[in-house]
């Protein structure tokens, strides 16, 4: 069964973190490519990450995003505490926050399957799954990623975002769950761009605070099932990141 270290960064600021999957990202590349002037028997496994983190208030934009869905002006990023990134993953504008819970994976899907979309969905059953946990019917919305509910009804909303970058099939970014998070944070931004629907969070469908360990714990143990996979602690879990 193959392992995937798993590091949980607490709470830490948005850029360190896209740093460190920079960094993982590319020595997986590095790795790929000096594996192919080498024989099979010398070549070196590239290492598959999963991160979880909760990061201070911070909008981000992909790369295919409309800077006008920012509905917030300097100052009022200033006010709100709220940083504001222009990054590399695919989708629009989106929010991440205390209380969301935000995971990383950085894997060589030729260790699992060379296909993308599959891979978005795969991730989105992981979060489908934790939900039906906690009595919710999450579903996917025909053309747009992510986790929903009550899709196809005036009263659909997301409460998982994805966004992800590929090459040579290794991937980073990945997901923002909505668990305990404060959802006016979304009313400075048109979330992914998408004018017709709402957000939501764990804790508003259920109507009380949730448990975040406990969620963590949920998702770590579908992603395994989904992947196929075991995460194992990171021997370099004691490294610290700087905090927002």
């Amino acid at each position: 069964m193959k392992s995937i270290l798993f590091r949980d960064l607490g709470t830490a600021s948005y850029g360190p973190c896209w740093d460190l999957q920079e960094t993982y990202f590319q020595e997986s590349l590095t790795r790929k490519s000096d594996n192919r002037k080498l024989p099979e028997q010398e070549q070196i496994p590239t290492v598959d990450r999963l991160l979880f983190v909760e990061h201070p208030h911070v909008y981000t934009l992909g790369k295919s995003g409309n800077l006008e869905n920012l509905l917030a002006n300097e100052e009022q990023l200033k006010a709100i505490q709220a940083e504001f990134y222009p990054i590399n993953r695919g989708g629009d504008i989106t929010y991440h926050g205390p209380g969301q819970l935000v995971g990383y994976p950085i894997l060589d899907l030729d260790h699992y399957f060379t296909d993308i979309h599959r891979y978005l969905r795969t991730l989105e059953e992981v979060i489908m799954l934790v939900l039906a946990e906690y009595g919710l019917h999450a579903e996917r919305s025909p053309g747009e990623t992510g986790v929903w509910l009550d899709v196809g009804t005036p009263f659909a909303r997301k409460i998982c975002a994805l966004g992800v970058r590929a090459s040579r099939w290794v991937t980073m970014h990945g997901w923002a769950f909505n668990v305990n998070t404060d959802l006016r944070y979304f009313e400075y931004i048109i979330p992914c761009g998408i004018t017709d629907k709402s957000v939501t969070s764990l804790d508003r469908e259920l109507k009380r605070a949730v448990s975040m360990d406990e969620v963590k714990e949920k998702v770590k143990r579908h992603f395994e099932a989904q992947f196929g996979a075991v995460l194992v602690p990171d021997p370099t879990d004691s490294l610290t990141l700087a905090n927002g």
